[in-house]
């Protein structure tokens, strides 16, 4: 059953400029490569989270979940050197009302 992930990640707003290149490239990648990965979006802040940043990937299952975030994957993963710019982060998983 498919999974999808909500990650959001709160950063520290003089870091913006390095996060975003980043976020787009290093934390993308990670995702895309992952077997299992089906797919990642993500989102820039509104104007009523300035710092907050979303994630949307979706995954094939729990297994592939695991592969790539390890056996807590229900926490969230960061990827080596993206560290620095997280003030506060959190996710979330979601599976689809019609898979009942």
């Amino acid at each position: 059953m498919p999974i999808i992930r909500l990650f959001r990640v709160s950063i520290h707003t003089e870091m913006r400029r390095e996060f975003e290149k980043k976020f787009a490239s290093i934390s993308v990648a990670a995702v895309n490569q992952a077997l299992g990965s089906l797919g990642v979006e993500i989102y820039k802040p509104s104007q009523w989270a300035p710092n907050e940043y979303l994630m949307i990937s979706r995954w094939q299952d729990e297994a592939a979940l695991k592969s790539f975030a390890g056996d807590s994957w229900n926490s969230p993963f960061i990827p080596p050197g993206m560290e620095k710019f997280v003030s506060d982060c959190r996710v979330d998983h979601y599976t689809s009302w019609d898979d009942r």
